[in-house]
Order: C-alpha cells, then sequence, then structure tokens
C-alpha cells in the first residue's frame, strides 16, 4: 500500500492542508520504502487549500497528517482515502501507524 505523510519540511508531520508537501512511501508488510517526496505547491498566506494536497495522491490509500479540517476530511472521504492523525516526526508517525496495522491484522 502506498502512505503520504504531509510535511512541509520532511522531518515533521505537518496539518494536512498547510503542508508543502507529501512524503510517499510504499508498504507491503516489511520496512516501509520510501519513494519519493511531491510538493503541492500551495500558498502559505492562502486558507483551504486542501484540495490541492488530495489531487496529488490519487494513487495512495493512507494519509497520515497531524490534523485535518473538516472540509479536508470530508474530502479525504470522498476520495475513499483513509486519514490518520498523527503527530511527530514523519519516521514517527509512518512507524506509529505500521506497528499499529500489524497488531491489529494479528491473527487471534
Amino acid at each position: 500500500m502506498k502512505i503520504a505523510v504531509a510535511t512541509s519540511d520532511q522531518i515533521n508531520a505537518d496539518h494536512f492542508g498547510r503542508a508543502r508537501g507529501f512524503a510517499i512511501y510504499q508498504w507491503d508488510g516489511d520496512d516501509p520504502e520510501f519513494i519519493k517526496y511531491i510538493e503541492t505547491n500551495i500558498n502559505p498566506e492562502e486558507k483551504h487549500q486542501w484540495h490541492k494536497g488530495l489531487s496529488i495522491l490519487e494513487d495512495c490509500e493512507i494519509i497520515i497528517a497531524a490534523q485535518a479540517g473538516m472540509k479536508a476530511k470530508y474530502g479525504i472521504k470522498k476520495a475513499n482515502l483513509k486519514l490518520v492523525e498523527d503527530e511527530g516526526t514523519v519516521e514517527d508517525v509512518i512507524n506509529r501507524f505500521i506497528d499499529h496495522e500489524k497488531f491489529m491484522n494479528k491473527p487471534i
């Protein structure tokens, strides 16, 4: 699965609508593999630019962001993507997500 982490500095997870880009990872059950960083080309002076981020994440299944606004959450859901809100470094949030997925998918 492809996972996108909202980040402006490629170090810390950021707010979905304010992120200047997304770190894209591929995860197939082992360690996540960094694929690329995609810029959103947002204007930091404008509000409500969540659609710019959403439009470049069509092939991702999971979006991890520190936060997302109400309209962005609706757009993400309508695009059949899963939003995970978590704060920390990009490395920390993706590893927590993967650890959680592995735990939740263990046989009982």
